[in-house]
């Protein structure tokens, strides 16, 4: 009878020592686990933000598809030329240049240092009654208003086009707005392909001609 109220004993001694111990380990276990979850977590989460930041030191908005991939008229070829030239070649903006040699602006604009141009598309120009562009197109004074209108004479980052105002080279003031990927210009413009870098200027291309103040 001893005998077995002394087994008994040990083997209550020998659990409540045992117990303990394996919860300890379960407990460092979880907290090991958990722990190395919520770094693989951080790990897994990092890229994403900084892709996101890499991708605002680019080009970006829907417009930016119908840019070359390769050549003189993509983005890297429109870096190395400046902003008249790298206009020149690509084929959204033709109808830009056209203007831009018209006004004699070519050699201004490639000469400019640092400076920002919110350049309309050929459905910008296209949105003006054929009959008021014809007439345009013929008035050097006054297509050489509209289109300094377009240009700023610094060089404007996203950011500095959330909540803007800037003094244009035709001396009138523009207005930008926006956040992320979307901004307006004066309202009413649209930036459909933004933040491309040509040798001298920022270029915004938008989708309407942007008029000066009478």
């Amino acid at each position: 009878m001893n005998t077995l109220h002394v087994r008994r004993a040990a083997l209550a001694v020998s659990a409540a020592v045992v117990l303990p111990l394996a919860l300890t380990a379960c407990s460092s276990d979880s907290k090991d686990s958990a722990s190395g979850s919520t770094a693989s977590s951080a790990k897994a989460s990092a890229p994403a933000s900084a892709d996101a930041s890499m991708n605002m030191d680019k080009p970006f908005g829907p417009g930016c598809a119908s840019v070359p991939k390769s050549g003189s008229g993509s983005f890297d070829g429109m870096a190395k030329d400046p902003v008249a030239t790298a206009a020149s070649n690509n084929p959204a903006l033709s109808t830009l240049v056209t203007a831009v040699k018209k006004a004699g602006l070519v050699d201004t604009l490639n000469n400019a240092q640092n400076i920002t141009v919110f350049a309309p598309t050929n459905d910008a120009f296209a949105k003006i009654p054929k009959a008021d562009l014809d007439k345009l197109l013929a008035n050097k004074a006054e297509l050489t208003k509209v289109l300094t209108y377009h240009v700023v004479g610094k060089k404007l980052t996203p950011k500095q086009l959330e909540k803007g105002s800037f003094e244009t080279l035709e001396k009138g003031e523009l207005t930008t707005s926006g956040s992320g990927m979307e901004y307006t210009v004066n309202d009413s413009s649209k930036v459909v392909c933004g933040n491309v870098q040509t040798a001298n200027a920022t270029v915004y291309i938008v989708d309407s001609v942007l008029m000066p103040p009478k």
